[in-house]
């Protein structure tokens, strides 16, 4: 792996990025450029990566560095990947070491930008990365919060451990082509809450981590994702717009909100509360003394999936439903969830077991995935991630479609 890094306040994060690599057995190179040496120097790149480190075409000449570098490696990531450096990637300049790697390599390349918010939103930048992206370059959304000094707003460099995770998921899929490219993607996660009073509520075992494995993995594929998440303790995903709710209806509101702005693909992996509370007590409900517990009055929330289902955010747009079932005396899991297809009328339902427990909080899933046009795929066990690019496998032969 080659690790560029070019010269943004943001390299120090870089640091623990290459750590992360290392540490799980990768061979990196760290290619910085002359103005990263005046944030970090080149003593810690050596001790990270224990290689030397240069930044010019001139050091060990007669190993070709400029040329050999990038054609030996399996990915190229630079981080942070400042506004002068997508410049010059964009426009094919090479005059230093990492420019002139870029230029070589023919391998999966991201980049991971990190500058001021003016500078990410100048009509210049957004060519830039706009370029980069049509030549199959992953670029990373940016993520939103404290920059340089007192400045808040979008160009934060993601987390290195989230940035971590896309780099796996990109180097695992070598050159496979971002099927998702310039696509928008509405991602669900998490369990709603329906409050009783200020202090209890009607929940459920959802941990999230299956909604944040679709979002990085849409990531990885090119796409623009946005992740509504309710209630869960995850880090955001490296390039993903995160919008948190607790209830269904702030879900409702936020999944209607953002596949309105022309979604290509929705996917419903959070699990809504099906009931609420028909009265939310302002104070805390007490126990009574002689020991009888109160009567709750539930209504049902609106049908999210089917809603979607029903008014699609525009022609073509694919939806995707998740059911968790366990079999009952009406019906096997997967007789029930054909019911449940046809009646939410959404394109896909992704099917989980989930008797005895399994699946909640668990990095591993299995499921079957139905399509209205009576296709099922089985998906052994594996990682969440596993099963969320066959997801998006099956949501991206549809879009073709």
């Amino acid at each position: 792996m080659v690790l560029g890094v070019s010269g943004g306040i943001a390299a120090y994060k870089a640091c623990e990025l290459l750590r992360l690599f290392t540490e799980s057995g990768h061979d990196v190179t760290v290619v910085p450029t002359e103005a990263t040496l005046h944030f970090v120097g080149s003593a810690t790149w050596s001790a990270l990566s224990g290689k030397p480190v240069h930044t010019d075409v001139w050091s060990d000449v007669h190993e070709v560095p400029h040329v050999r570098i990038g054609q030996q490696a399996d990915l190229v990531v630079v981080a942070p990947a400042t506004a002068d450096l997508l410049a010059k990637a964009a426009h094919g300049e090479a005059d230093d070491l990492l420019t002139s790697t870029l230029l070589t390599a023919r391998c999966p390349v991201v980049f991971a930008p990190a500058m001021h918010t003016e500078m990410w939103e100048h009509a210049a930048t957004r060519a830039n990365v706009a370029t980069l992206r049509e030549r199959g370059c992953l670029v990373v959304e940016p993520a939103e919060g404290r920059l340089t000094g007192a400045d808040s707003g979008k160009g934060r460099l993601p987390e290195p451990e989230e940035l971590y995770e896309v780099c796996l998921d990109v180097l695992a899929r070598g050159v496979a082509p971002a099927d998702l490219a310039g696509r928008h993607v509405v991602v669900s996660a998490g369990g709603t809450r329906e409050y009783l009073d200020p202090v209890r509520f009607l929940g459920n075992r959802s941990s999230g981590r299956q909604g944040y494995a679709l979002a990085r993995a849409a990531v990885a594929r090119g796409a623009e994702v946005t992740l509504v998440a309710a209630n869960t303790a995850l880090p955001d995903p490296a390039g993903v717009k995160v919008v948190r709710v607790e209830t269904t209806a702030e879900m409702h509101h936020e999944v209607t909100a953002a596949a309105a702005a022309s979604a290509d693909a929705v996917v419903m992996a959070a699990a809504p509360a099906d009931f609420r509370s028909a009265e939310v007590s302002e104070a805390k409900i007490k126990k009574s003394d002689d020991g009888s517990a109160p009567t709750l009055a539930l209504v049902q929330n609106v049908d999210i999936l089917r809603e979607l289902s029903t008014h699609r955010p525009r022609p073509g747009a694919v939806i995707v439903g998740f059911a968790a079932e366990t079999g009952d005396s009406s019906g096997s899991v997967l007789e029930l969830a054909r019911e449940k297809l046809a009646r939410k009328g959404c394109d896909l339902l992704v099917v989980n077991d989930v008797s005895g427990g399994a699946v909640f909080g668990s990095p591993d899933n299995e499921a079957v995935i139905l399509g209205a046009d009576g296709a099922a795929v089985d998906v052994p066990r594996g990682s969440k991630t596993a099963l969320a690019h066959v997801i998006w496998d099956q949501v991206s032969a549809r879009l073709r479609a």
